[in-house]
């Protein structure tokens, strides 16, 4: 029988954002495999479960200890905070498990989350409602030249924008280069969101103009920090939240019934 690898989503903080399956497939696991702040963090669920974690940049060690203690015979888990598809840890496991050439002896359970933009997007009205993108400035897998590209791209087209990764203490270039690319638009509205669904929650509703103002120095951008761009059509509610309108009011009257052309 093949051994089980579950590859599972925590959810953008706490425990607020993880899915009835995840919360299933925990009580099933064994062994965990984390990066150590998430276990921290997860720590009231994950009593009694054989746990092993590590720090940033140990991605490959935790997923080749995770794949290693599934083959053992140990239902396993690797938790990846968000959603285990964007920017997290699902791809990794299953490269590593095709080189491996392990789909035989490993059952891989892939098992989404709300990812912080989704969470984001909850707590401030509804901004995505239009067709949207996510890109990660961060630069350690992917050239600046391309996260450029695509940056100045999906602003061209009019996307909602999640930006995830803005900077850090060292990485400061693709950030800087974003914030060009963002004046070239006009004005947009922005959203500056950190903690979503942990204690220190903090959401910012500002615009492109505040975030161009300050450049680097903005004191609420930081790495673990989610920016929300909002399109050429993204607004304010009249009790102060954001609005991506999807254009049904603009077919339709109040009604329903279709609006004379």
């Amino acid at each position: 029988m093949a051994k089980k690898l579950y590859i599972l989503s925590s959810g953008a903080g706490g425990d607020e954002f993880i899915t009835k399956r995840a919360f299933e497939a925990l009580k099933q696991t064994e062994a965990v495999v984390a990066y150590t702040k998430y276990a921290k963090e997860l720590k009231h669920l994950l009593e009694g479960k054989e746990l092993f974690t590590s720090g940033m940049t140990k991605e490959i060690e935790r997923c080749k200890i995770a794949i290693e203690l599934a083959k053992s015979g140990k239902t396993t888990a690797i938790i990846s905070n968000g959603d285990v598809n964007v920017y997290g840890m699902a791809t990794l496991i299953v490269e590593l498990i095709d080189e491996m050439e392990l789909w035989d002896d490993i059952e891989v359970e892939n098992i989404a989350g709300v990812t912080a933009l989704l969470a984001v997007a909850s707590r401030v009205g509804a901004p995505l409602s239009q067709d949207f993108a996510v890109i990660s400035l961060s630069d350690r897998l992917t050239s600046p030249k391309l996260i450029r590209k695509r940056v100045k791209l999906s602003l061209e087209a009019d996307f909602v924008i999640g930006i995830y990764n803005p900077k850090s203490r060292t990485r400061i270039k693709p950030y800087l280069e974003f914030l060009e690319e963002l004046e070239k638009v006009g004005d947009r509205l922005i959203v500056i969101a950190s903690n979503v669904g942990r204690p220190k929650e903090k959401i910012t509703i500002t615009t492109s103009r505040d975030l161009i103002k300050k450049q680097e120095e903005h004191p609420d951008v930081t790495m673990s920090t989610l920016i929300l761009v909002g399109n050429s059509n993204t607004k304010i509610t009249k009790n102060g939240l954001l609005l991506t309108p999807r254009g049904y009011l603009n077919k339709y009257d109040l009604t329903g019934e279709l609006k004379s052309e």
